[in-house]
């Protein structure tokens, strides 16, 4: 039987996970649920019932996991524990300083809904974290390092969007090339903010705009510029569009250390990832968490587990056999 997918919000995210679970035969696309009008909603997938948001709870028995797509800022830490009550879920929030809480509150529920929710899931947190923790506990005299880009940051192009006088911007975050060798070197250098990120933005200004201010403020910007050397670009919606129309993102992990009795021997573990769509590639890492969601609940787990308590296993379609036969 296929495992029966459910997807909480359809934007960029949810788009994705429908396109991965068509690259997965062991699921199906069971429902989508959004919060606009359900009649107006055009998806991918034919014969696939669309939903409004708050009729979730009735199809508890017909969705196997629930795979939620909103923003970490307010949605996520609503949605992912009032659903987890209902179903198993997965999520993506990617607010690290919170991540505690918000497992502590995931969790409360499933343990007595007798749900699995795996919060976190992406490339960060997700494939990331998971290759941090092999660099300490593979290197524990070592130190981490970790660089995001070139790609653009949605976050920040958002910021840049509510300043008075932009109609449009797209915000690229940029990782310093004399930081990254120096810590490939081994080295392992102290590195302030400003000296591992550079970021770049193209903005689209509204007719008759003041640029020159828009740029200070911009570059100025408490928590999102002011501690990075910042370039502005002012361009046409035409360029913008045929330029920067795409969300490639990426980056790097990479963990520096020393082995032996006086420290003698240094070795460097680099991951890396080079992506063509941040969503499409998130998504996809979702749906695999989304299977280890259901295997777990069907062995009796519930709870709520980051990509730190998901054996591999549970993420790949194919048997222990299989797997110890082609991949180990």
């Amino acid at each position: 039987m296929s495992i029966r997918i459910g997807i909480f919000g359809y934007g960029n995210l949810g788009r994705g996970v429908e396109s991965a679970i068509r690259q997965n035969p062991d699921m199906e696309l069971a429902a989508v649920f959004t919060r606009r009008d359900p009649a107006a909603m055009k998806i991918r997938t034919e014969g696939v019932p669309v939903y409004h948001a708050d009729k979730a709870p009735e199809l508890a028995d017909k969705i196997d996991v629930m795979i939620l797509c909103g923003g970490s800022a307010t949605d996520l830490p609503v949605q992912t524990p009032a659903l987890a009550k209902y179903f198993n879920v997965v999520d993506s929030f990617d607010t690290h300083a919170k991540i505690p809480e918000h497992f502590a509150a995931v969790d409360a529920v499933a343990q007595e809904s007798g749900k699995v929710g795996i919060i976190s899931v992406g490339w960060d947190p997700g494939m990331f974290s998971l290759n941090r923790l092999f660099g300490n506990v593979i290197l524990p005299d070592g130190k981490d390092y970790t660089f995001w880009g070139k790609g653009v940051s949605q976050g920040h192009s958002d910021a840049i969007r509510r300043v008075e006088g932009v109609a449009d911007a797209k915000q690229y975050t940029i990782p310093v090339e004399s930081a990254l060798e120096a810590v490939r070197s081994g080295a392992n250098p102290e590195l302030a903010t400003r000296e591992k990120h550079t970021r770049e933005c193209f903005v689209v200004a509204k007719d008759g705009a003041d640029k020159a201010k828009i740029e200070e403020t911009i570059k100025t910007m408490p928590n999102y510029f002011a501690d990075y050397d910042t370039t502005v670009n002012f361009i046409s919606q035409e360029e913008l569009n045929e330029k920067h129309g795409g969300i490639p993102h990426g980056g790097f992990v990479i963990r520096s250390g020393k082995t032996g009795f006086e420290g003698e021997n240094t070795h460097i573990i680099e991951y890396s990832l080079k992506l063509d769509s941040n969503p499409e590639f998130t998504s996809s890492v979702i749906v695999a968490y989304a299977r280890a969601a259901y295997r777990m609940n069907k062995e009796g787990m519930c709870g709520c587990k980051t990509v730190f308590d998901v054996a591999p296993a549970y993420l790949s379609p194919k048997t222990g056999a299989e797997l110890r036969k082609e991949l180990l």
